[in-house]
């Protein structure tokens, strides 16, 4: 018995990850971003180590209800496929499947994780990202946001369905900062987006990369993700704004296939 107590004692003593800090201007919303595939530590295995992962850097992002001066006003744009839904989620007493394939079960309601648009950036073909873009003068988030959706995926069949309450924003790396700025002529310290979820309405042939010829083109190829591969994909001082705005769209990322849209 003791042997066995000293065992569980030596697997327990593992590091603490680092955290993410993320600051709110007001109480952060209860509900929390469900993905199909969560990291694990320690691992599954039949052995214990006593060893940590490497440290994760430490990343600042900042949640308020204004921009911060010093900060690019920007759009943020999640685009789901079709299946969305408006519904929410389901009730948490409510058992799940894990997935669009899983088998039904006696008094189950299944419901599929809904598919995100990401893309491979031309200028660094291992960074996808969601779509995004900056505000022009007098330009209103939302026509913005409708904007870069057509400028950058050529998609117009679209509609809002949810938007983040509050703006999210990040620091520019040194090295991404010195770059952008020298191309925009300006000093600014990072981004603050506005994040909106869409829903295609139209077909997958609707999106093309090209997008509609005003802007030159940004992303090579594209795909479906879900969640938790958008922010495994992100560039890394962007994944903790991702987590943030896919956590405010979590009630609908998860939808019922019977449900009417």
């Amino acid at each position: 018995m003791v042997v066995v107590a000293a065992a569980a004692a030596r697997c327990l003593a593992v590091k603490p990850l680092p955290l993410v800090l993320v600051h709110h201007s007001r109480p952060a919303p209860s509900s929390a971003l469900r993905l199909p595939r969560t990291a694990r530590w320690p691992p599954r295995s039949a052995s214990c180590s006593t060893s940590a992962p490497p440290p994760l850097p430490f990343v600042a992002v900042a949640s308020m209800d204004a921009p911060p001066q010093g900060y690019r006003t920007n759009v943020g744009i999640c685009l789901a496929d079709p299946s969305l839904t408006k519904a929410s989620a389901p009730p948490p007493s409510l058992p799940r499947a894990r997935s669009c394939s899983s088998p039904p079960r006696l008094r189950w309601v299944l419901y599929c994780i809904v598919g995100i648009f990401s893309a491979s950036r031309l200028d660094i073909p291992s960074a996808w990202q969601m779509p995004q873009g900056g505000i022009d003068a007098g330009e209103e988030p939302r026509a913005a946001a409708f904007r870069e959706l057509r400028e950058e995926t050529g998609v117009t069949s679209a509609e809002i369905v949810a938007e983040a309450p509050n703006w999210l924003t990040y620091d520019f790396p040194p090295d991404v900062r010195d770059k952008l700025n020298a191309r925009w002529g300006t000093d600014w310290k990072g981004q603050a987006q506005k994040w909106f979820l869409f829903r295609l309405t139209g077909n997958d042939d609707e999106i093309n990369l090209n997008g509609d010829g005003s802007e030159k083109p940004e992303f090579g190829e594209w795909t479906w993700m879900t969640p938790q591969e958008v922010i495994e994909k992100a560039v890394e001082f962007k994944r903790p704004v991702y987590e943030e705005a896919l956590k405010h769209f979590a009630p609908y990322l998860e939808s019922d296939p019977t449900a009417s849209s």
